[in-house]
């Protein structure tokens, strides 16, 4: 049911309904809340990457005017904290315990080890730097491979040679025979590099704490929030979930740093329970860089195996990734869980199988970051098939239009079943709109201008949904408002205006009528936050389920008020009219009149709110093709993106201005992993080299080219809206096409390898027969 007389909402470039506060400083941040009585936090944190903690002298500290309480790992054990859970769906998986403030020992720098409360920041920040911790230095390791090698520090005694967790995915014998009679096995050996997410919000947080009724109430920069509240809730206070409030005011930007549970969380909650204060913490710019989950860090060999007339026979996967010092709340689940849905890409490739290791370093710990194992799993088969075309010395393009997969529905060696797509139509598509026929022509301009010219290619495959099921509540005001509460959260999205155009579409009323509400653990009932492209797909679906349902009911109320069967009504612009009759209501009367008992029929409740469940656990697909065009100073190794390309299939669009943006913001991360950003630790102390934006480049503007990017809209049919998910989708294409671009300018030079991020030292040193900086 839904409303055909009104103009479509669904569809339109509707400018975002949010950024007019955001635009004309409106927005609600954390860190905008006035909280007059609120004490300050300070976290003391590790200088060393590994250490076993000797005596603390808190003397000085305590003795300063302001000081309010200076707790350690004793006081919440006393207290009888739990550690902080890891929720990945990995098995088997050694979780060492992770406390809030570090227990005995830090294993990395920035590990938690006091926590201050003072009455202002300035004080919390002086007592901290007043502490005198003594720490006994230990060895450290830093690469995920060399800390699962023999000989390498030990850092937990739970996990024997910092073994996490050892996972086999596909089928090795079918892979290992189709690997012994192919006519070519191409091998390759990639590094997807850890990146340091970098929202323009730090996290931050304030805590209080109601005696009388003995609930906690955390307000922070968080997402993802019924999750977050049933790990604290279930795993480390262990009280009744309704004990908890979470809730989050307008977030700036997360890229799924912000879905996880955090030491700061537990210490603010702990603290305005044991203080009786609210407590509020800001995090500084160095400390996310030290303590907020990192992403990527995955070093990979792959063989892919390949008949004489170059069909894809088989692919081979042995990954290692780098898991940092504790496991975060789902930090092994992108390698293992979402990876695995995307190996092999957009390719029919009968037989795949995935070696995953774990490892236990002494580094930040690692989570999903926008992608979240796909963007890794792509990256692998399409660097092994540039490696392939030029073994073969086959065109990159045709070996992969020759191995795409063409007809639908498809299942996968690793069991996903592809329902629609147009893989072939996309890199065509590509292919054209890129002018790589004139490429060449460019190329020679170039070189006359002492300029290293290349082109790359790259498809993607995405596995859209994150977590499965969501939930989404309708409810109806006497003065015509919709109020729209959904599960899933937005932090940049635009959720507030997608969400609104689904309802206004489906309730036939205007967007100024709709009203959103997300990120509040006592206002929406259940959720699953952001994450893995799900929000439309999933949350969208429950809206739809949500509406249809109270229009079900609607149309009940409204056939008996017009005294009317329900068949001789019709719906359109928000009211229900009876056919051939000048009879007809509102949705907004209709809602006054479902208030009172006395108007409805037998057996109807009051109100025409109502919650659904969107029980799923189906993925939708979106894919592309990608090409970007590069050109390199031979004698500086500066690197400049001229040109980028995009043919994308998102299924049906809620709004394709957002969707363009979304694209726009993935593809740039994309392009900053794969030539600047690099998260630098000394191997030898462990010490974080890249520890603020002087040593971390994010890209810039001036970076970037103008991007042509083409949305084709092929619906699926997974959902009742068609919508696939865009949010990830373009940090998970541009790393291998940017590099795949930066290879082919090299290849004349000889140079036939490189790892991201192609920075300029790094392609000086690769034009100059130079290896990277090994000490790195």
């Amino acid at each position: 049911m839904g409303n055909s007389a009104q103009e479509k909402m669904i569809g339109r470039s509707v400018r975002r309904l949010e950024d007019v506060r955001f635009l004309t400083g409106r927005g609600r941040y954390v860190g905008d809340i006035e909280c007059p009585d609120a004490l300050w936090g300070h976290i003391v944190r590790s200088p060393h990457a590994h250490a076993r903690i000797g005596r603390t002298d808190l003397s000085r500290a305590r003795m300063l005017d302001g000081v309010r309480g200076i707790f350690t790992h004793a006081d919440l054990a006393a207290d009888g904290l739990g550690p902080l859970p890891c929720m990945a769906a990995v098995t088997p998986l050694i979780v060492p315990p992770r406390p809030a403030l570090a227990d005995g020992r830090v294993r990395h720098v920035g590990d938690p080890v006091a926590f201050v409360v003072a009455d202002s920041a300035d004080v919390a920040r002086t007592a901290a730097e007043s502490i005198d911790v003594e720490y006994e230095s230990l060895p450290a390791v830093v690469d995920g491979t060399a800390a699962l090698a023999a000989g390498a520090p030990t850092i937990w005694d739970e996990a024997p040679g910092n073994l996490a967790f050892h996972v086999e995915r596909g089928d090795a014998a079918a892979v290992a025979e189709a690997i012994r009679a192919a006519a070519h096995v191409v091998e390759i050996e990639v590094m997807n590099n850890r990146a340091v997410v970098a929202p323009i919000e730090p996290r931050a947080g304030i805590a209080r704490y109601d005696a009388p009724s003995d609930t906690m109430d955390l307000e922070l920069t968080g997402q993802g929030l019924h999750g977050i509240r049933r790990q604290l809730a279930e795993f480390v206070f262990r009280v009744a979930a309704d004990r908890i409030h979470l809730h989050a005011p307008d977030v700036g930007g997360g890229f799924g740093t912000k879905n996880f549970l955090y030491p700061e969380w537990v210490l603010l909650l702990w603290a305005a329970r044991r203080l009786g204060r609210p407590v509020r913490w800001e995090a500084e710019r160095t400390e996310e860089f030290m303590a907020s989950a990192q992403g990527r860090d995955i070093a990979a060999r792959a063989k892919l195996a390949l008949d004489a007339a170059g069909r894809f026979l088989a692919l081979d996967v042995a990954m290692v990734a780098n898991l940092g010092a504790y496991l975060s709340g789902n930090g092994p689940g992108a390698s293992v869980v979402a990876a695995s849905t995307a190996q092999g890409g957009v390719y029919a490739i009968p037989a795949i199988h995935v070696d995953v290791r774990g490892a236990f370093t002494n580094t930040v710990p690692v989570d999903a970051y926008r992608g979240a194992g796909k963007p890794e799993a792509n990256y692998i088969i399409e660097r092994a098939i540039e490696a392939a075309a030029r073994r073969l010395g086959r065109d990159p393009a045709e070996l992969r239009r020759q191995n795409l997969i063409a007809s639908f529905p498809h299942k996968t060696a690793m069991g996903m079943t592809i329902d629609s797509g147009g893989f072939v139509d996309n890199l065509d598509r590509a292919v054209v709109r890129a002018d790589v026929k004139g490429f060449e022509a460019r190329r020679a301009d170039a070189k006359a201008r002492g300029r290293l010219r290349g082109l790359g290619i790259g498809c993607f495959l995405e596995t859209s949904r994150g977590a499965p099921n969501e939930g989404a509540e309708v409810t109806f005001a006497s003065d015509g408002a919709v109020t729209l509460a959904v599960g899933t959260e937005s932090n940049g999205q635009g959720h507030e205006t997608a969400y609104a155009q689904i309802a206004a579409d489906r309730l036939g009323l205007p967007l100024g009528a709709i009203r959103y509400v997300q990120a509040d653990t006592r206002a929406v009932k259940s959720g699953a936050g952001h994450g893995g492209a799900r929000s439309m797909h999933m949350g969208g679906t429950a809206a739809v389920k949500a509406i249809e349902a109270a229009l079900v009911k609607a149309q009940r109320l409204a056939a008996h008020l017009l005294q009317a069967s329900e068949n001789e009504l019709a719906f359109a612009g928000g009211r229900f009219s009876v056919r051939g009759s000048d009879r007809a209501i509102a949705l907004s009367d209709l809602a006054k009149s479902a208030d009172d008992p006395a108007n409805l029929p037998e057996g109807m409740t009051p109100g025409l709110g109502v919650h659904a469940m969107n029980m799923s656990d189906v993925f939708t697909f979106p894919s592309g093709c990608h090409l970007a065009e590069v050109e390199i100073d031979p004698e500086t190794g500066a690197a400049a993106l001229v040109r980028y390309t995009a043919v994308d299939d998102y299924g049906r669009l809620i709004n394709p201005l957002l969707t363009e943006g979304q694209v726009q913001g993935g593809v740039t991360q994309g392009i900053g992993q794969a030539m600047l950003e690099r998260t630098a630790y000394d191997r030898g102390s462990g010490q974080l080299l890249s520890g603020s934006f002087m040593d971390y480049a994010l890209p810039r503007a001036d970076d970037l080219p103008g991007f042509d990017i083409a949305l084709v809209e092929r619906p699926t049919n997974a959902n009742p809206l068609g919508v696939k998910g865009s949010g990830q989708a373009g940090c998970i294409a541009a790393p291998q096409t940017v590099m795949a671009a930066i290879l082919d300018a090299l290849r004349p030079a000889g140079v036939e390898h490189l790892d991201m991020p192609a920075t300029p030292e790094t392609i000086w040193r690769a034009l100059h027969g130079r290896d990277a900086m090994s000490e790195r």
